[in-house]
């Protein structure tokens, strides 16, 4: 038997801090999740899998516009069309009812669970191969309850778990999509329990099978690498379990580091970048830390900041591969004397504690509401550190070279 697991498709994501971009270029990361979700669609039908699993967030949103519905319900028709049997549940993104999804009804399409209550579902392949399908999908965009509790103990048929949910974590207020623990996932012995929501691809147990197959394309710098599915295979005769990454995302998200050792010209600088952007064989959007970044005077820092700038570097590039972010990193060689050494750290730790982070931030807070998610985001306060330090570590250098001359 083979079967197709993946998750987190999220047709119809808006793709925000893009639109800078030009139109056909912009035209073609919006498309990119249905191209994914086409190749996965032609590589069930060219592998003749059995079963194709479908781990939830389908959608970006429980309202998805009349075009991805449409779209979706075309590539699930080619799969029922050749008699492959899909089941589908509902995650925390596209929470839904059923009566709202286009699919054309078909034997061989199936939504689990669309009461939020575990269902089990029997089928059987071509060759009489019989294998049950267990899963729950959600009404409301948080589920708190443990489900795993619900789910029915392993028969002698082979058996997947089909969920879309999270690990428990210690901070009960994160414990809101279907928390779960690994080792009663285990105890349960399913063959192959088929997750998603969380899109970084990993295998959380390999005896028996967990695994998150990650989304099928990747929307932001922080979902870097390829993206696609999972391809099963199963022995029937002893039901041992294989699984082969396939890549369908149509582009990547990469991060590349370019060093600074010391000051370098508007041109030098641009043509380092470029140096490090060179090695492409598929379309790819990049994002650069430039570390060293204090040695950069403020037009420099303006400069590579500029989308214009950004634009002009990816005409250079292959596969219409695109610079769409760049992001300052001191390096710490910046060298003080030791007093103003020890002040700087201290500094440095006093004014980026997370209360004086929220103080500074109150005024921002006050003028723009999305600026909330935003201030409360580890990655962006990490952000706005570096670039502080950096400036900081810039103008001590000119402070450190005027003092070196006289």
């Amino acid at each position: 038997m083979k079967f197709i697991h993946f998750a987190d498709a999220h047709l119809d994501s808006p793709f925000r801090g893009l639109s800078f971009l030009p139109s056909k270029t912009f035209k073609q990361i919006y498309q990119a999740a249905d191209e994914s979700l086409t190749k996965i669609i032609d590589l069930a039908l060219d592998e003749q899998v059995d079963l194709v699993l479908i781990a939830g967030d389908t959608f970006d949103n429980n309202k998805p516009s009349p075009r991805s519905q449409l779209f979706f319900a075309r590539e699930i028709k080619r799969l029922t069309d050749a008699k492959i049997q899909v089941v589908m549940i509902f995650g925390n993104h596209d929470h839904m009812n059923l009566d709202d999804l286009l699919v054309t009804p078909s034997p061989y399409f199936k939504l689990l669970g669309a009461s939020e209550k575990v269902e089990s579902a029997s089928f059987e392949t071509k060759n009489g191969f019989s294998y049950v399908v267990n899963g729950f999908s959600y009404l409301n965009n948080h589920i708190v309850d443990d489900k795993l509790t619900a789910f029915p103990a392993k028969g002698d048929s082979y058996t997947f778990g089909l969920m879309h949910a999270q690990e428990k974590t210690t901070q009960a207020s994160q414990n809101v999509y279907a928390p779960f623990d690994v080792n009663e996932m285990k105890d349960l012995d399913y063959d192959y329990f088929a997750l998603g929501h969380i899109h970084l691809r990993q295998s959380l147990s390999k005896d028996p099978w967990i695994v998150y197959p990650g989304n099928i394309q990747g929307r932001h710098i922080n979902e870097m690498g390829p993206k696609g599915c999972y391809l099963g295979q199963i022995d029937e005769q002893t039901g041992q379990t294989a699984i082969t990454f396939k890549e369908t995302g149509p582009i990547v998200w990469q991060e590349i580091s370019v060093e600074l050792n010391s000051s370098v010209t508007k041109t030098d600088l641009q043509t380092k970048i470029l140096g490090n952007l060179s090695d492409i064989n598929q379309t790819t959007y990049f994002s650069v830390h430039l570390v060293g970044a204090q040695y950069l005077d403020g037009d420099e820092r303006e400069l590579v900041q500029d989308k214009d700038f950004w634009q002009s570097i990816s005409a250079n590039l292959n596969f219409n591969s695109q610079l769409v972010d760049v992001r300052f990193e001191s390096n710490n060689r910046l060298e003080l004397d030791p007093n103003d050494q020890t002040s700087f750290e201290k500094a440095k730790s006093e004014v980026f504690s997370q209360p004086n982070f929220m103080k500074i931030s109150k005024d921002w807070l006050r003028k723009d509401p999305l600026a909330e998610k935003l201030v409360s985001d580890p990655r962006f306060q990490n952000e706005v550190k570096e670039l502080a330090e950096v400036k900081l570590s810039s103008r001590l250098k000119g402070i450190n070279d005027e003092t070196e001359e006289n």
